[in-house]
Order: structure tokens, then sequence, then C-alpha cells
């Protein structure tokens, strides 16, 4: 995983702000306010709103 602490000390969800953080399988970053995952492409996170994907 090549995304840095720092990098995902200052991320934030787009859609309500909140606090992320990095799924186990590293590929995918999560919002658990909006149950959202913001997919990681070639070790750059996807910070799109209507790219996310929603999780259960």
């Amino acid at each position: 995983m090549s995304i840095s602490k720092e990098l995902l000390d200052i991320l934030a969800c787009p859609k309500c702000k909140g606090d992320i953080y990095i799924n186990e399988k590293e590929d995918g970053l999560i919002c658990d306010k909006c149950k959202l995952m913001y997919e990681i492409k070639d070790d750059i996170p996807v910070m799109l709103i209507d790219e996310a994907k929603p999780i259960s």
C-alpha cells in the first residue's frame, strides 16, 4: 500500500466531509456515515461521489 498515513490523515469523505479509513483489502477508502467506498486505483484514491460504491 503506497498511500501514506499523512495523506489518509488529511483526506475526508467528499459527500459528508467526515472521516474515512482504508478497508482490510487496502483497495478502497470507507466512509461509515455515508456507507460508501471510494476505490483506490493505481495507488490513487478516486474521491468522486458519483464513482463511490455503496457498502452494506
